[in-house]
């Protein structure tokens, strides 16, 4: 990872000073030939990979109308250039979101317009060169796909979408990253991120059934593969092994069981998330979708909620219908997918819940929008559902609860730096440096309100910031699940409980079932 120091914080988000190629080194370790060609791409970079990436660049082109908009569409007005928390980090300006564009811009215009071709040097065209490449890699992979820039742009230029691109046509000719293309092939395998296994991952329910319980005394169900279950979740694999993902998995399992929710996890489909839209491959993405749709079918629930992960309820809201659809075979009175903070919310708004919000009153909380679902999805029929619902179930637990600043959150909210597929230690710098807005815009509520702890409905954010607090002087469990707040609150008496014997049998399948289906 190298050496690197901390930026020091000022009192609001500044442009910095410009540090040109100050980032040109950092750059995510590249696919193994196994993870490329187990998703079907090549396993290194091809011999004609200039001509191939040409070639999958003009069928993007013609495949994505907006792309082509998007290449043509800029006028160097510097409206976004100071909108990239990278940028705001790094001062490296090709973090700017308008020369990170013009990365692919450049190569579009030598190839696919007329000045370009006949006149490169007036339009500022350039062969795609191994050293164009390389630039490509390097920065591509400083982009997050958060999107803050597209809502600062006159003309609605959306740096994802070219981001996305750009690693597609990488990814065509043998040039993928690791970490992304690593975890999609455990999906493809066994249902999630993490590669676990079935029987794994009902030990580790089998021991949270066992923490609860040693908690509250009261047996709290985890159920794992129950066919003719109302609800299946899906829920991003983090929630399985990590703080303080696995309090709000606790949080949505008390949910369900205060509320009377019959409800099952899948070992097919444990993981929710959908790491293909990183690398703009909506193939991958069908894959992986389709696995939480057979997943469904086979269980024979009424409705799909997801858990709290960013870009899986993105992909789920704006993609699964036409990915995997129709989902005609659920429950139509009811939306699905639902958010998890949508699907708590109504139980408490229908007084199905008991709750003692003091029990969080050792906190004053502030909720940290995560990308994903402020600026590309919706949460609920409402317009700014997505802001509404994560906020009001955190004040529905808690006493004290203050926002940041109104240009720091809802739609202008910053990225945590570690989102769209680089939550990876090779890229603890960029990671860092991209985390410096959020961290000035937390200390600010910190200083003046007395800020505790911020909260989170994305489990990217969740790592993110539980490893690049501590760099800022914040504590590491600073950052906490909206359903961990939950879990905290709900009131469960032992003596409200009485367990039927059959209903407590029916967890899912045994471990020898499991072995049976693994071998089968």
């Amino acid at each position: 990872m190298g050496e690197y120091e901390t930026p020091e914080m000022d009192d609001y988000a500044k442009t910095p000073e410009l540090a040109p190629c100050s980032m040109a080194h950092s750059q995510p370790f590249i696919a193994a030939p196994n993870h490329q060609e187990d998703l079907g791409f090549p396993g290194e970079l091809v011999d004609n990979w200039q001509e191939k990436a040409i070639e999958k660049f003009g069928e993007l082109l013609t495949k994505y109308r907006s792309l082509r908009v998007y290449m043509d569409g800029c006028v160097k007005c510097g409206a976004c250039t100071d909108k990239c928390h990278y940028f705001l980090g790094t001062g490296d300006p090709k973090n700017m979101p308008v020369a990170r564009q013009d990365l692919m811009r450049k190569v579009y215009r030598r190839y696919f317009t007329f000045a370009g071709k006949y006149f490169p040097w007036l339009v500022g065209a350039e062969d795609l060169t191994k050293e164009v490449l390389d630039e490509w890699y390097t920065y591509f992979h400083q982009c997050s796909q958060c999107r803050r820039c597209s809502v600062y742009c006159p003309y609605g230029i959306d740096t994802a979408e070219i981001s996305m691109a750009a690693r597609e046509i990488m990814d065509h000719i043998g040039q993928g990253q690791k970490y992304c293309n690593e975890i999609i092939g455990k999906v493809h395998v066994l249902g999630n991120n993490l590669g676990l296994p079935a029987k794994a991952l009902r030990a580790t329910l089998d021991d949270l059934e066992e923490d609860i319980f040693d908690d509250i005394e009261v047996e709290v169900k985890l159920p794992l593969d129950v066919k003719g279950a109302d609800v299946l979740l899906v829920t991003p694999s983090a929630d399985f092994f990590a703080e303080p993902h696995i309090d709000g998995l606790i949080g949505y399992a008390k949910v369900f069981h205060q509320s009377n929710t019959s409800w099952t996890l899948s070992s097919y489909a444990s993981e929710a998330a959908n790491f293909a839209m990183f690398i703009g491959s909506y193939d991958q993405m069908k894959q992986i979708a389709e696995r939480i749709r057979k997943a469904a079918q086979d269980l024979g629930v009424k409705r799909i909620v997801v858990g709290e992960c960013g870009h899986a309820w993105r992909v789920a809201y704006n993609f699964w219908n036409t990915l995997a659809g129709p989902f005609d075979f659920l429950d139509q009175s009811v939306p699905s997918p639902m958010h998890i903070t949508e699907f708590t919310y109504k139980l408490i708004e229908e007084g199905k819940l008991k709750l003692d919000k003091s029990q969080n009153d050792h906190m004053t909380l502030t909720f940290h929008d995560s990308c994903n679902v402020a600026r590309a999805s919706r949460i609920g029929d409402d317009p700014g559902g997505q802001f509404f619902y994560p906020r009001a179930v955190i004040k529905a637990v808690c006493n004290n609860y203050i926002d940041m600043a109104p240009d720091t959150i809802h739609e202008h909210t910053y990225c945590c730096g570690g989102g769209g597929g680089l939550l990876t230690d090779d890229l603890m710098e960029l990671r860092v440096k991209g985390a410096k807005p959020r961290m000035e815009a937390l200390n600010q509520v910190t200083e003046n309100n007395g800020v505790t702890h911020m909260a989170a409905i994305c489990a990217i954010c969740k790592s993110q910031f539980s490893k690049v607090m501590p760099k800022y002087g914040f504590e590491m469990d600073g950052v906490v699940s909206v359903h961990q707040l939950v879990s905290n609150a709900i009131v469960i008496e032992p003596d409200e409980v009485e367990e039927d014997e059959e209903e407590a049998d029916n967890n899912g399948p045994s471990d020898e079932q499991i072995e049976e289906r693994e071998e089968a």
